[in-house]
């Protein structure tokens, strides 16, 4: 009898509990919660990586293709066709140490690796998928546009290089700015109170990692109290961008002015020149010099066909170009050569850098020029402007530049000060940039 009242208080109070808990108004225990929530997508280079074991690495010295595949349980049937079907898209030769890749693994227990992402540079990357048959192609991450408005001044014994490198800015801009003026300024004597404004893009891809300067749009130099305005403008009859001043003259020349970017003129074309070396006899220099660091790049000066790359004598290693029926250039003692016998070049190609190659007493280039078959002095001849813009193209390209010029003439000069930038990203699927580029 007691255990029957001791199970009937115990179902009483039990009952009691449950009518509080509804009466608190608290809700039921509900089914569970998951544990882990569904992971979103992580999209790059066209994969979402969620859906593999992702390796990221740098090649490192020593490193090959085919080794890191065949680590990476790749099988060697389709590492052999990618590296015979696929060299022109990847040639598995040149990978460079402190590159940047991924490896993308199955998620299996054999994690092979079933897809190699090798980053060119940060826009430009190469996918070899093995998930089939083996393939590989070229690839662009998707890059934001922001324009950039600089200017600066050339204090007493600086340069522009420096002024630039000041205001934070990439230093392919000042390369961009000293082609743009190759013809026009000499960017080895610059004056004191020199000034520039320069309007440019700066890349950057998911609006945020900084992937280099683009082109400059437009420009102002001031070189020794004369104003010089550039504009880039698409030429219709050549099918390229060239840059044309406030007149709509085109500033580029036929020819570079010299065949580096920066250096030093160290000896003149001089037929009567005399060498301490040879007891002061007279011994003919039909080249123009330039002295620069070993390894400087040289730069073909005008456009043309590469009709001798080799070594010989006292030239050293040796470029000679054919521009046309009249002009040919020849570039001696470099380190190296970039190109070979019958490629093509335009100007300002690199064509092989500053070496000590042949009879010579320091690093430098020397620099000769012929005209209907005689080498002539290059500082003297009255070079051909390239090619105008059509009269009939300069109503439209004056209202283009107009509010160009306006943006230009209005940064501030002080004390060579960048101007606010604008905080507005816009992305080009293809970018009219992207002309000016190639």
């Amino acid at each position: 009898m007691r255990i029957f009242w001791g199970i009937l208080g115990l179902a009483l109070v039990l009952a009691s509990c449950k009518d509080q808990s509804s009466e608190t108004g608290l809700p039921e225990a509900g089914p569970p919660e998951p544990l882990i929530a569904e992971l979103q997508p992580r999209l790059e280079y066209g994969f979402n990586l969620n859906d593999f074991h992702v390796v990221a690495d740098t090649i490192r010295r020593g490193d090959s293709f085919g080794e890191l595949m065949i680590a990476n349980k790749v099988e060697y049937p389709k590492i052999a066709q990618i590296s015979e079907k696929y060299r022109d898209s990847f040639d598995v030769r040149r990978i460079r140490v402190g590159k940047p890749y991924l490896i993308l693994k199955a998620k299996d227990t054999a994690q092979a690796a079933q897809v190699f992402i090798y980053q060119d540079d940060p826009i430009n990357y190469t996918v070899v998928d093995f998930r089939d048959s083996a393939v590989a192609y070229k690839e662009k991450r998707p890059v934001s546009y922001r324009e950039r408005e600089v200017a600066g001044v050339i204090p007493d014994g600086g340069s522009l290089s420096m002024v630039i490198d000041q205001l934070g800015v990439d230093y392919q801009v000042t390369l961009d700015l000293s082609q743009v003026y190759a013809w026009t300024v000499d960017f080895s004597k610059l004056d004191a109170g020199d000034k520039f404004r320069i309007i440019f893009d700066e890349k950057y891809i998911q609006d945020s990692l900084y992937a280099g300067a683009g082109p400059i749009k437009a420009a102002y130099f001031e070189h020794g109290g004369r104003p010089l305005y550039a504009f880039s403008y698409h030429n219709d009859s050549l099918n390229i961008r060239e840059y044309y001043d406030d007149q709509a003259e085109n500033l580029r020349r036929t020819f570079l002015s010299m065949p580096i970017r920066f250096g030093r003129l160290s000896s003149r074309y001089n037929l009567k020149r005399k060498i301490r070396y040879y007891g002061y006899k007279v011994r003919p220099h039909r080249g123009t010099d330039y002295a620069a660091p070993i390894g400087t790049p040289i730069l073909a000066t005008a456009d043309g066909v590469v009709t001798e790359s080799t070594r010989r004598g006292g030239n050293g290693k040796y470029v000679k170009i054919r521009h046309n029926g009249t002009y040919s250039t020849q570039y001696l003692h470099m380190k190296a050569q970039k190109v070979k016998r019958g490629d093509y070049v335009r100007q300002g190609d690199v064509i092989g850098w500053i070496g000590m190659t042949g009879n010579t007493g320091g690093p430098h280039v020397c620099y000769r020029f012929w005209k209907n078959g005689r080498q002539v002095d290059p500082l003297r001849e009255e070079l051909p402007r390239a090619e105008p813009l059509a009269e009939a193209k300069q109503p439209e390209y004056f209202r283009y530049i107009g509010p160009l010029k306006e943006q230009l003439d209005c940064i501030p000069l002080e004390g060579g000060q960048p101007a606010a930038e604008s905080d507005e990203f816009i992305t080009y699927n293809q970018p009219e940039h992207a002309l000016s580029e190639n």
